[in-house]
């Protein structure tokens, strides 16, 4: 393959089997690596589908050594592994494996001298999202200094891993980018999010109506890892839109008033900002429900 390695941690997941195809379709070479074995048919599917260079490893990401050895080679690595919310396993496993894993493969990183990293971050790490309360955001459009506010084992992590990725980077210069997820939607299942959305708009109001669509997260992943002297930063990575033709300022005046709008949100805009990403990475999202309905309105 012509532009390098990368190993991509939880291969199995949605995200992972996302970010793989759109790195062997740049024409990386790809490790995808996993705890459960065989992966899932899906990748099997993007490794085997007439594409060359896909390698899978079953480790536990928490063994250093064993991530290392997945590792030779490579230019860079995408984190993905991780449990991916708080309610499926008990607090304290949601928040060691997590927290264990990402150090475990910034640190194999740092002692195999790869010098650019990905990591998983989620908007659910600015707290609203698992609270035990009803809450909100504090004010939009949602930028990267939003304040951290989490009282979820599962956003704790995702701070944590934030920390931990700077702190590599202060330690050895790695390139560390976080990427905070929103809902990622797979293209079969973005209209029931917004048939929820419309049915109850109220019910939304953790994570203002946002989501991104699953090939644009892969998109923004690979940016992430390609772009040059980021040092260590933190990226919202949502849709340009809402899951809503409500325009964003009027739901956030009806269903989230205690949220301070500090900028005019045009039209159905997201209520996060994407500018960062824009800006540094080169990420514009194409891909949005509307095209989809509007397609369908017009079959």
């Amino acid at each position: 393959m012509g532009r390098g390695r990368v190993l991509v941690t939880g291969a199995g997941g949605r995200i992972g089997q996302a970010v793989i195809e759109e790195l062997l379709s740049h024409e990386y070479e790809v490790v995808g690596a996993d705890l459960a074995s065989p992966p899932r048919e899906e990748v099997a599917r993007s490794a085997g589908g007439g594409k060359r260079g896909f390698q899978f490893a079953q480790i536990d990401l928490v063994d250093v050594d064993k991530v290392a050895g997945a590792m030779s080679g490579a230019q860079a690595v995408i984190h993905l592994g991780a449990i991916p919310g708080p309610n499926r396993h008990a607090d304290e496993v949601v928040f060691g494996n997590n927290t264990r894993a990402t150090f475990a493969v910034l640190q194999a990183a740092h002692l195999s001298g790869v010098r650019k990293a990905v990591i998983a971050s989620s908007i659910s790490a600015l707290g609203p999202s698992f609270s035990p309360e009803p809450t909100t955001p504090l004010y939009a459009p949602v930028d990267e200094d939003h304040p951290l506010l989490g009282a979820d084992p599962y956003a704790l992590s995702k701070e944590v891993d934030e920390h931990t990725a700077a702190m590599f980077h202060r330690r050895s210069g790695m390139s560390v980018a976080a990427l905070r997820f929103s809902f990622v939607a797979r293209p079969d299942e973005v209209g029931e999010a917004v048939a929820r959305a419309r049915h109850n708009p109220a019910g939304s109001t953790r994570t203002l109506w946002s989501y991104v669509d699953i090939r644009d997260a892969a998109t923004a992943t690979r940016l992430a890892m390609e772009a040059e002297g980021l040092g260590f930063e933190v990226f919202n990575i949502t849709a340009a839109d809402t899951l809503s033709r409500i325009p964003t300022e009027e739901l956030l005046r009806q269903f989230a008033p205690l949220v301070e709008i500090r900028q005019a949100i045009p039209g159905s805009a997201s209520a996060y900002s994407i500018e960062k990403a824009r800006r540094m990475l080169g990420y514009e999202p194409a891909h949005t429900w509307r095209d989809a309905r509007e397609a369908m309105s017009h079959g």
